[in-house]
């Protein structure tokens, strides 16, 4: 089995409070790959509450965004499309950058009578979630192939994407 984790392709991140052009630029890319990926699909959802200035994440990044419920923190709209062409999709929603909840689940499916071949992650933001959660996964399923798909990443900056996708490689994470 293989597992497609799309990671935080939200409103505000592509072209709300923390979007960028280059994340704007993914989201084709990101569509295509859902709509084309033989196996299982999981989304990922930054969820924050709306006192989210006074939390350890919001001190440090003092802009609001993601706050569960409201339109920013929604899954783009193509992107929830594709999603919704899928006929099994989860959806975790994650209070931090890497989500314990599906290094779990994974570890869990893995665990099952058909094993997870690869895990492939793609999404936003390179730099910052998509390195968690492919390190996280790292951790929790050591013996998985696990890939970046590169072309359906951005990061805050180029700069930093590119110095994720480099840091990646070094932890055995394949960037395709």
């Amino acid at each position: 089995m293989n597992i497609l984790v799309v990671v935080d392709m939200q409103k505000d991140f592509i072209d709300g409070s923390l979007g960028t052009k280059e994340a704007v630029a993914i989201v084709p890319n990101v569509v295509e790959k859902i709509r084309g990926f033989d196996g299982k699909v999981i989304a990922t959802r930054d969820t924050h509450a709306e006192n989210y200035l006074e939390s350890a994440e919001g001190r440090h990044l003092p802009v609001v965004h993601c706050v569960k419920d409201t339109p920013g923190w929604q899954i783009n709209g193509e992107v929830a499309e594709a999603l919704r062409s899928r006929t099994e999709v989860r959806i975790i929603d994650k209070p931090s950058f890497g989500s314990v909840e599906l290094g779990e689940y994974l570890k869990q499916l893995n665990d099952t009578a058909e094993p997870i071949e690869k895990i492939t992650l793609a999404g936003l933001c390179t730099d910052i979630c998509v390195i968690s959660n492919a390190l996280l996964l790292k951790a929790y399923l050591p013996e998985v192939p696990i890939e970046v798909d590169i072309s359906c990443c951005a990061g805050v900056t180029p700069q930093s994407h590119e110095q994720a996708a480099e840091a990646m490689k070094m932890c055995q994470i394949e960037i395709v």
